[in-house]
């Protein structure tokens, strides 16, 4: 049974039948996980998901030991990145987290 929230949209129904609700253990799908969330603030789940390749990509698949290591110019090439939520404060907490993460 699906919920309701889930919609037409192929991208939540994956989300819901494969994703929601279901306990998470690896440390770089957590990772992932905050990295969306923080960007979600304030926005939709779906706008996210529907961009979630965009991050994967641009977040170097989430490994938080690469993310950590972003510097200014990274994150300047990422405010600049159409794919993702081109918010400084978010982009900057992704990196600040992954440096959190890994302590």
């Amino acid at each position: 049974m699906r919920c309701g929230w889930a919609g037409p949209d192929p991208v939540y129904i994956a989300y819901h039948d494969d994703e929601w609700g279901v306990p998470v253990r690896d440390d770089r799908r957590l990772f992932e996980f905050l990295v969306l969330e923080g960007a979600q603030a304030g926005l939709s789940w779906i706008t996210i998901l529907r961009k979630r390749e965009n991050y994967r990509r641009a977040f170097a698949r989430f490994d938080p030991t690469r993310v950590a290591r972003f510097e200014r110019r990274a994150v300047r090439a990422l405010l600049d990145n159409a794919g993702l939520v081109r918010n400084a404060r978010k982009i900057d907490s992704a990196v600040e987290n992954a440096r959190a993460f890994l302590r």
